[in-house]
């Protein structure tokens, strides 16, 4: 008998197989009952032994063992994605669900009995058999991952907005504090560093709620109106001074610096490119702006140990940090998304940032269109990086 006439036949007996052991997994956890354990099962069976069945060729096989994308397993990929549906639903953890498949790959292949079928032909069955299991593992894992990065994703965004409207109340009432003419120094200092300290978790909320957008296939929007690059790159080294005592910023500004963009966006580019290199260069910071043409070049720089080479290809990926290059002594390192918003607010404004480090020190580059008004027009999608 073929495997998949086997599977096929016993099913009944593999299908109580698998159930048995998801509910052992999932003792006393899972609100699915062993009837709807049993239906999950006979779903992915069906599929599997239909799946071994269809004619394929070398070439097929050779896509299907690269995980390619294939016709042919419309069905058995639609069953796993409601597989990794059900269990994620029910508090399975991946791992979990990956043993499911381990669990149905052996008692398939211990209760078959090949008989007469042997050889070559033997070979093959548990072949195809070993195929279409890898593939409903999967296409269960990639949807089981996808479904819980966005659940993550949402819950992210959530806390974040949440948090906006108590750190509001903080930093409202450090101001209201800070204008009290009354107020002795040690309390005026205590509002300063409350206030500084509220703005910091103000820009890390700000961080979170970007990257949570652009995860979740939102463009980033931009607000655009006239702007002055100069005085960006003022406020932001001037915030930056006040934050990290010991940077010293040199700010080279020429040609027309005037553009149309988003004044809070880039601000926050700024801050970001800045407070990068304070936390990770000498304390010696260049910045140096440069206005041509339709375009305004921003380049930020900083003396110290270069980037890893590796580092470089991912280092504006999200949660993503050089950690083999030392932070200064007392200086906390950030949340692993500043480089990350930087790339977002850039590409939003139809624009780039790059990123060059050797022995002299390490330089981000940041070219930016005259006129984002065309970006900021854009569709969701087409604007977010």
């Amino acid at each position: 008998m073929s495997l998949s006439a086997f599977i096929e036949t016993h099913i009944e007996a593999l299908i109580d197989d698998w159930a048995r052991h998801a509910a052992s997994l999932h003792q006393g956890r899972s609100r699915l009952s062993f009837t709807e354990l049993r239906d999950s099962a006979r779903r992915i069976l069906i599929e599997v032994a239909a799946n071994m069945r269809k004619a394929q060729t070398a070439a097929q096989q050779e896509d299907k063992a690269r995980g390619a994308k294939r016709e042919l397993d419309q069905a058995l990929d639609a069953v796993s994605v409601l597989h990794a549906d059900d269990r994620l639903a029910q508090g399975f953890d991946l791992n979990e669900v990956i043993a499911e498949y381990r669990a149905l790959r052996a008692s398939v292949l211990r209760r078959w009995e090949p008989g007469p079928l042997a050889g070559p032909q033997a070979l093959q069955e548990m072949i195809r058999f070993n195929e279409a299991i890898d593939q409903g593992i999967t296409e269960s894992v990639r949807q089981f991952s996808r479904r819980s990065e966005r659940m993550r994703d949402l819950f992210a965004g959530a806390l974040a907005h949440d948090l906006r409207s108590p750190l509001g109340v903080v930093l409202i009432s450090a101001e209201i504090l800070l204008r009290d003419d009354t107020l002795v120094p040690s309390s005026r200092h205590a509002a300063v560093y409350a206030q500084r300290s509220g703005l910091r978790i103000k820009r890390m909320i700000d961080d979170l709620l970007i990257f949570t957008r652009t995860r979740l296939g939102d463009a980033m929007p931009i607000d655009v109106s006239p702007q002055d690059m100069g005085r960006l790159c003022r406020d932001a080294c001037d915030e930056i001074r006040q934050l990290f005592s010991e940077a010293v910023i040199d700010l080279n500004c020429t040609g027309q610096l005037g553009g149309t963009w988003d004044g809070g966006r880039l601000g926050q580019l700024l801050f970001n490119l800045l407070s990068n290199a304070a936390r990770y260069g000498t304390g010696e910071i260049g910045v140096e702006v440069r206005g041509s043409d339709g375009w305004v070049t921003l380049t930020v720089s900083n003396p110290g140990q270069p980037i890893p080479a590796q580092a470089l290809p991912t280092l504006f990926d999200p949660l993503t940090r050089a950690d083999s290059v030392p932070r200064r002594a007392g200086i906390a390192a950030g949340i692993g998304l500043g480089l990350y918003i930087c790339r977002c607010i850039s590409t939003a404004h139809g624009g780039t940032v790059e990123v060059a480090s050797d022995a002299r020190g390490t330089r981000f580059t940041v070219r930016l269109p005259r006129d984002a008004s065309s970006a900021a027009a854009e569709p969701p999608g087409g604007a977010a990086g």
